[in-house]
């Protein structure tokens, strides 16, 4: 009998290499755990915990697309390396929470075989014959008879019993067993006319009752050794594996089945499933990132490779959805909000790209000229107020310059899961185009409108945002005046104001901060005094209320507070004039009062 326990912490071969074809979800088992292996089209390969999340189905019979896998019974999508979820369609407009995450299970791969284990903590094994010449690994066998049964058999078959026939000659071996999952066959080849290879053979305990042998032949060139002789050898390992399954479950059919292993899965946590808590201050810095690479994509725009630092090199960053945004924390206590230009599956890595502007108040500025590959920069985790629906029946993307950004990567995410969608991206000159290389080969319909005055850009968006069909959804990015005019045309194009989405960089809007007025806080039964001069985020924080933020300027959205009573002074940017109207919300960082009095849920 195995030490259960024991085994918990081993490394056990779980797949062969070959057994992950491409964009294919193999379903393998350990220790009584289904697990889902996969590998993505970077090479990663994935085990995770073979269940959705949500009602816990099967996810070998997921979509493997190459970036993300898809659970096909409610399509929630799970991110390349991290397993962490990026989609639910129930909430098409909302972004899960970054803690969502599936169990994934460590992975090596080496002998052409795939390793992994509950919770590995010692190396893996170290066979020289195998580090030092060609491994071919067999087909593996899956026996329905536990492990500390099979090993001897499976022996006997190569050396006690006869001479095992090889091909056209008889091959005897020699065996040691170094651990109780491996078995070490040595071929005495003295009497034979050519050598045969030495063979290592890992058994990988499935449950209780169940063990595959999976067998590594040592030693066979397989670029000088003709096809038919390997095919042969092949097949004649497999028929002696094969007999040994035969006569081991013959042997063993009237015995009692051994009660199955049941593993412990964890259930989600209540911090997993909902969002994290809030702290004092939104605008901490969660990740260290390092500048990999800096590329300019454009006239006076640089795009930026921040990965992930970890010593071991493993460590991922939590994923993003289509139009999130990080803050980016810079020398001299500077913190930029730049839009992740990310495609799906990236985790290893957050992508962004800067623009430098005549009148930078210094972070385009420190981007461009102070910060250079290797440096080590703090960020946020992202965070996403310009959600992409999924489930609109077209979606139209209208960037404006450095606005491409946010739209970059819900067109990447569209491209990926093949739905319809059309982009006009608007620049000045030519050489302003960002990734247009990538952007032609899209299958979405991408259009270049280069050069155009204010009036002529104005006529071109009356044309395109006129007769709007149903079902489909418009989202814009770029300069204030741009996105202002899009806004109004699509409003009176007869664009219904909930399939209008939009993201400004910055609030150009004057604030008038010259008010007084008093907020109740109803969960806090706090009443306090905004003074003129003092924004109501501030005024909250200085009592101790925490208050998330991002850019403070009333464009992101991130400080929004529910309203219960009471007129606020809408001075922002990101909600829509029908949003404003209702009057029941507000941004923190820059909304005010018309009454005497707000009530906050706070």
């Amino acid at each position: 009998m195995i030490d259960l326990e024991a085994a918990r912490y081993l490394w056990h071969p779980v797949a062969a290499s070959s057994d992950l074809v491409y964009r294919h979800v193999y379903q393998a088992m350990i220790l009584g755990r289904e697990l889902a292996v996969w590998r993505a089209d970077d090479g990663n390969v994935n085990v995770w915990e073979n269940r959705c999340l949500h009602r816990g189905v099967r996810l070998s019979i997921g979509i493997n697309d190459g970036t993300e896998l898809v659970c096909q019974y409610h399509g929630w999508r799970y991110a390349n390396r991290t397993a962490g979820c990026t989609y639910i369609p129930a909430h098409p407009a909302d972004a899960p929470a970054r803690s969502i995450c599936n169990n994934t299970y460590a992975v090596a791969e080496r002998f052409g075989l795939i390793w992994s284990g509950e919770s590995p903590d010692v190396a893996l094994p170290e066979l020289g014959m195998l580090d030092t010449s060609h491994v071919t690994p067999l087909m593996g066998m899956t026996l329905n008879a536990p492990l500390h049964r099979v090993a001897l058999p499976l022996i006997e078959a190569y050396t006690v019993q006869h001479s095992t026939q090889i091909g056209t000659q008889s091959v005897r071996y020699g065996a040691n067993t170094p651990d109780p999952y491996t078995i070490i066959l040595h071929a005495d080849c003295s009497q034979s006319e050519s050598p045969s290879p030495d063979i290592a053979f890992f058994l990988q305990p499935i449950d209780s009752g169940r063990t595959a042998i999976r067998g590594v032949l040592c030693g066979l060139d397989e670029t000088t050794t003709d096809k038919a002789s390997i095919t042969q050898l092949l097949r004649c390992h497999h028929h002696v594996i094969n007999n040994v399954r035969r006569q081991l479950e013959s042997l063993i059919a009237s015995e009692p089945a051994p009660a199955p292993w049941i593993p412990i899965i964890p259930t989600v946590s209540e911090a997993q499933a909902g969002l994290p808590p809030l702290g004092s201050s939104g605008r901490s810095a969660t990740q260290r990132v390092r500048v990999a690479a800096i590329d300019t994509v454009a006239q006076h725009i640089k795009s930026f490779r921040l990965e992930a630092i970890s010593v071991s090199g493993a460590l991922q960053l939590p994923a993003s959805q289509p139009g999130a945004h990080i803050d980016v924390h810079l020398p001299e206590g500077l913190i930029r909000q730049y839009s992740l230009i990310n495609g799906p599956g990236q985790t290893d890595h957050y992508a962004i790209a800067v623009k430098e502007t005549a009148d930078s108040a210094g972070g385009s500025s420190a981007l461009h000229h102070n910060i250079r590959v290797g440096d080590l920069l703090a960020t946020s985790a992202p965070r996403n107020n310009f959600t992409l629906r999924r489930d609109a029946e077209h979606t139209m993307l209208l960037a404006g310059g450095i606005g491409l950004t946010p739209l970059l990567s819900m067109a990447r995410a569209l491209n990926k899961m093949a739905r319809p969608f059309t982009l006009h991206y608007f620049v000045t000159t030519e050489d302003q185009i960002m990734f247009r290389d990538e952007l032609e080969s899209l299958h979405g319909d991408v259009q270049f409108h280069i050069g155009l005055d204010p009036q002529q850009t104005e006529q071109k968006l009356a044309t395109l945002l006129a007769n709007p069909p149903a079902h489909h959804h418009l989202y814009l990015c770029g300069p204030g005046p741009m996105m202002d005019c899009a806004r109004d045309t699509a409003s009176s194009r007869g664009w219904a104001d909930n399939t209008v989405h939009f993201e400004y960089f910055k609030n150009l809007t004057t604030l008038d901060d010259s008010s007084s007025f008093v907020v109740e806080l109803a969960r806090s039964g706090l009443t306090l005094q905004v003074p003129a001069g003092e924004s109501l985020l501030t005024t909250l924080r200085h009592n101790g209320v925490a208050v998330p933020s991002s850019c403070e300027q009333g464009s992101c959205g991130t400080c929004r507070v529910n309203v219960l009573e009471g007129e606020p002074d809408h001075q922002d940017v990101y909600l829509s004039q029908s949003e404003q109207a209702r009057g029941d919300c507000l941004m923190s960082c820059v909304s005010r009062a018309r009454s005497e009095k707000l009530v906050l849920d706070l």
